[in-house]
C-alpha cells in the first residue's frame, strides 16, 4: 500500500485578505524545491530553521500539485493496489481546498481551482473509458469527530455512528455498514462528495472562518474486469483513500473553548498519533502502535 502526505503549508499560499490586515508575518520562505526556511519570530535570540521535503510547490496551482503528487498514484491503483493520499497540516492552511476546491463542473472538465478529488474522479473515469473492459466505481466518505466514525453518504435520518473492525481476511481494516455508493461518472462522484462535506463538522475560530473539526476520508474503490491472453478473467481491485486532516492547533492562539478546545485536543492527539505510526512505517519497527 502507497501513501503519500502532503504538508501544508508544504504547498505554501499567498496571505488571506484578514492576514493582510492584520499585518501578520509570513510563516515560511520557499528557498527552492526541496528546502524551506521558518523565520524566527525571537531575532538574534534564536536562529531560523531550515526543513527538506522532497518537493516544495510554492505558489503553485492545483493542477501543477495534482500532477506531481497524485498522476503517479492513478496507474497503482488501477493495478489493484490500495493507496492513501493525507493532507496535513495546521489549521487554516488550506488543506480542504487542497483537498476539494472548486467543485463545479466546467463543461465536462473540472475547474482551474478544482482540487485533488475532482480531479481524480475525472482522470479515473477517463483513464477507465480508454480501456476496452468492464469497470466499477463505488465511493464512501466517513468523518472522525472526536473519536467517532461517522458515515457522512448515510441518510439524514440515520447518521448514527459506526464501527470499525480487523478484517478476518488480513486486507485491512472494514467500516461495519458504511455506506458505499455507485458513480457511472466523474460529476456522480462530485456530488456525492458535496453532499457528504456538507455534513462535515465544522466551526469558526481565530485561525480559521471555517475550520474542519473532524478528519474526514473520501474513499475511491474501482474494480476492473480484465481478460488474459490465456483467457482467463481477472478481476483487480484497487483502491484510493484521500484523508482531509483536521488542523493541528494551538488552543490559546485559535480560541478555541468549551467544546472547540475538546475538539481541538482530540484533534492534536490523533495527528500525534497518526505521525507515531507514520515514524514506524518508515523505520520498519517490529511494532506499529496503530491502535
Amino acid at each position: 500500500m502507497n501513501a503519500v502526505l502532503i504538508d501544508l503549508p508544504l504547498s505554501s499560499r499567498d496571505r488571506s485578505e484578514r492576514e493582510q490586515k492584520e499585518n501578520s508575518p509570513v510563516a515560511v520562505q520557499a528557498h527552492n524545491k526541496k528546502d524551506i526556511l521558518v523565520p524566527s519570530t525571537l531575532g538574534d535570540r534564536a536562529p531560523s530553521k531550515n526543513y527538506s521535503f522532497d518537493r516544495v510547490f510554492c505558489y503553485s496551482d492545483q493542477e501543477q500539485i495534482y500532477n506531481e503528487v497524485v498522476t503517479p498514484i492513478l496507474d497503482e491503483v488501477l493495478t489493484g493496489y490500495n493507496c492513501t493520499i493525507f493532507a496535513y497540516g495546521q489549521t487554516g492552511t488550506g488543506k480542504t481546498f487542497t483537498m476539494e476546491g472548486d467543485l463545479r463542473d466546467n463543461f465536462g472538465e473540472c475547474s482551474r481551482d478544482a482540487g485533488i478529488i475532482p480531479r481524480t474522479l475525472y482522470q479515473f473515469f477517463a483513464a477507465l473509458e480508454r480501456r476496452d473492459t468492464e469497470y466499477t466505481v463505488r465511493v464512501s466518505f466517513l468523518e472522525l469527530y472526536n473519536e467517532e466514525i461517522k458515515d457522512l453518504l448515510a441518510p439524514d435520518d440515520d447518521r448514527k455512528a459506526v464501527k470499525i473492525f480487523d478484517n478476518l481476511k488480513k486486507q485491512g481494516p472494514l467500516v461495519q455498514g458504511l455506506e458505499e455508493v455507485a458513480v457511472f461518472n466523474a460529476m456522480q462522484g462530485i456530488e456525492a462528495l458535496r453532499r457528504g462535506s456538507a455534513k462535515r463538522t465544522v466551526a469558526a475560530t481565530k485561525s480559521n472562518d471555517k475550520s474542519s473539526r473532524s478528519h474526514g476520508i473520501f474513499s475511491i474503490t474501482v474494480h476492473v474486469k480484465e481478460t488474459t491472453d490465456d483467457g482467463e478473467e481477472l478481476l483487480k481491485i484497487g483502491k484510493l483513500n484521500l484523508v482531509d486532516l483536521a488542523g493541528s492547533e494551538n488552543i490559546a492562539r485559535s480560541g478555541a473553548e468549551a467544546t472547540q478546545a475538546k475538539e481541538a485536543g482530540r484533534i492534536n492527539q490523533s495527528l500525534l498519533t497518526l505521525g507515531r505510526v507514520i515514524n514506524s512505517l518508515v523505520e520498519r519497527s517490529q511494532h506499529i502502535p496503530y491502535r
